[in-house]
This record gives C-alpha cells, sequence and structure tokens, in this order.
C-alpha cells in the first residue's frame, strides 16, 4: 500500500499530477500506482471541501483507489498550519457534517474515508488540555445508519 497524505488546496496542482502518474500507470498496468490519496482541505468551508472531493474522487473511482479527506480541525499545529488557538467547539465534527460527506461522496464510490475531528490534535500536550471524544464517532455512525438503514455505512480515519 501507497498513500499520500495532507494535499491542500494550494497543493492541488500536485495532486493533480499524482493522478495523471496513477491514471496512466493503470492504463498499462491495470493497477494505479498509489492505493490511496488524502486530500486535506479541512482550512476550506465544508461545501466546497465536499466538492472538491467529489471532483477527485470522480477520478480515483474508475482505479479503485481510496481517498482519505479531512472534515473538521485538528488541533496543534501540522504541516505549517496552526489550529492551536481555534475556538474549542472546531474540533469536533457533527454528525450532520459527517454525514454531509456520506451523502456527498458515497453516490460516487464506497471507497472513501473519513478523518473527522473529535478533540483531536497534533503534538504532545500537558494531560487535561486535551479534551478527546471518541464517542463522538459513534454518534456520527448511529446518525448515518438511521439515515440510510445501512449498518456503520461510515470508514472512519484518526488524526493527530
Amino acid at each position: 500500500l501507497v498513500h499520500s497524505d495532507h494535499c491542500a488546496k494550494k497543493l492541488l496542482p500536485w495532486f493533480d499530477g499524482m493522478l495523471e502518474a496513477d491514471e496512466a500507470f493503470f492504463a498499462k498496468h491495470g493497477e494505479p500506482l498509489f492505493s490511496s490519496h488524502m486530500l486535506d482541505l479541512s482550512e476550506e468551508p465544508d461545501v466546497e471541501n465536499i466538492e472538491i472531493c467529489q471532483k477527485y474522487l470522480k477520478r480515483m473511482a474508475p482505479m479503485k483507489l481510496i481517498l482519505e479527506m479531512e472534515m473538521g480541525i485538528t488541533g496543534g499545529v501540522e504541516d505549517g498550519v496552526d489550529n492551536s488557538g481555534v475556538s474549542k467547539e472546531k474540533l469536533y465534527s457533527t454528525p450532520e457534517d459527517i454525514f454531509a460527506v456520506y451523502e456527498g461522496l458515497q453516490p460516487i464510490s464506497e471507497r472513501f474515508m473519513i478523518a473527522a475531528a473529535f478533540g483531536n490534535v497534533h503534538g504532545v500536550y500537558k494531560p487535561g488540555n486535551v479534551k478527546l471524544r471518541p464517542e463522538l464517532l459513534q454518534e456520527c455512525q448511529t446518525y448515518a445508519e438511521a439515515k440510510t438503514g445501512v449498518t456503520k455505512p461510515l470508514f472512519f480515519v484518526f488524526h493527530g
């Protein structure tokens, strides 16, 4: 498995190049160079994040590539992005936010994972400064199950 990680909006031309390489390799060998790619558009408005992910998942789906996307903000500092001062409620995705991702991507392909925010942060912090809420992921799953009638329709990946 080969995975590319954390492609922000400013790096989409680079991402396009990776997909072009995947497509060329797939045309010759019947499989892509990579197994999965991550788009980290968490700095963008949610609607734009989902729309850009839809565009790329449409290209990835014929090659059976997996898309990892981030919804919500991971606290701390990573890749030059400092989220250490954001309001605490932005560190937690809502079931509605996560289901909007599902609704936007699932009709294209089932091959996507969501990096949902549940209080996770990058870096090392003193005890008590981070409030992880992994139960939020189950709340999202339960919400999506109620909406779809499908058992465990969401695939999550953890960050931080």
